[in-house]
């Protein structure tokens, strides 16, 4: 499977300078942010190994997702909560199921409640016990080969122990929990 964090946000432009949690809850992408989307869905389309796409609930994530299935022909065939933010900022409070549904329509929420993200935050112990559900729940599954997931610097740390910048793919084997990145896979 492919793990990609998503492209850069509003958040992220205003972190990487100032250090500063800037109060902007579920940002959008930047203009940025939209063109790394663009360039890495043409790295995926070039690989020929996306035959499905999976997507934390965030706007940011979604967008992405968006970005990268226009371009591979493909749809958006989950919202998975599960690989969310690690819940710290305020780019981790989300946006309601039916907002975003009235945005993505086409996109499967069947596993996403009105209010998906934790009240309040969590903790690191939060985030692994998440990280092992979602774990378990793919390696059950098995059907991991193809699916690129887009998700985010916190989740993606806690899963392979990198971590990764804006647009970032990593080839994961989820069986051996070794991720390295897709221009070596």
């Amino acid at each position: 499977m492919i793990l990609m964090r998503h492209c850069q946000s509003e958040f992220n432009a205003h972190f990487e300078v100032s250090r500063e949690d800037p109060g902007i809850e579920d940002p959008r992408l930047t203009a940025l942010g939209e063109q790394q989307a663009e360039a890495a869905a043409e790295i995926l389309a070039q690989s020929g190994r996306v035959k499905r796409i999976v997507s934390s609930p965030y706007w940011r994530a979604m967008h992405t997702a968006e970005i990268v299935a226009r371009r591979l022909d493909l749809e958006v065939v989950g919202v998975e909560p599960l690989v969310r933010e690690h819940a710290f900022f305020a780019c981790d409070i989300g946006s309601p199921r039916s907002e975003l549904a009235a945005r993505w329509p086409h996109y499967d929420y069947r596993d996403l409640p009105e209010e998906w993200w934790p009240p309040g935050g969590e903790t690191e112990a939060d985030l692994q016990a998440r990280r092992d559900r979602y774990h378990q729940d793919l390696t059950k599954a098995g059907d991991w080969v193809g699916m690129l997931v887009i998700s985010h610097w916190g989740f993606i740390r806690a899963l392979t122990g990198e971590a990764v910048t804006n647009g970032a793919l990593l080839h994961f084997d989820p069986l051996s929990l070794h991720a390295r990145p897709l221009d070596e896979a």
